[in-house]
């Protein structure tokens, strides 16, 4: 019996979910790009963490991450190089709630909010 997925804590929802080529309309069906793989993505190589951060931030282990990034990295460069198009959705991941102490994803809109609130009393 596989073991249950672990969920990833994820800081925010995408604020773009569909890419594709922009000089044709492609007949492929888009590629699906998880909301877990986009926030690998979006630490690893925006924000700059390593896979350990990365692991430590959304809550799995680190081979975990590696897993995700690899699979994340193989569908976007299959968007990049075919001219798939790219929707992100769906995955096993949990929104941030903002009850952390200290969240350094560098995006994460709770915690920004809890701080003005916090510098506001």
């Amino acid at each position: 019996m596989a073991r249950p997925q672990k969920s990833r804590k994820v800081c925010q929802l995408p604020g773009y979910i569909e890419f594709g080529p922009s000089n044709a309309v492609s007949a492929q069906a888009p590629l699906i790009l998880t909301v877990d793989e986009y926030e690998t993505i979006r630490i690893i190589d925006k924000e700059g963490f390593s896979q350990e951060e990365c692991g430590e931030y959304m809550k799995v282990a680190r081979t975990t991450i590696q897993q995700i990034y690899t699979q994340a990295r193989h569908k976007i460069a299959l968007a990049l190089v075919d001219g798939h198009p790219l929707k992100i959705e769906g995955g096993q991941y949990l929104l941030c709630d903002g009850s952390e102490e200290f969240c350094d994803c560098g995006g994460c809109d709770k915690h920004r909010q809890n701080r003005r609130r916090k510098a506001a009393d």
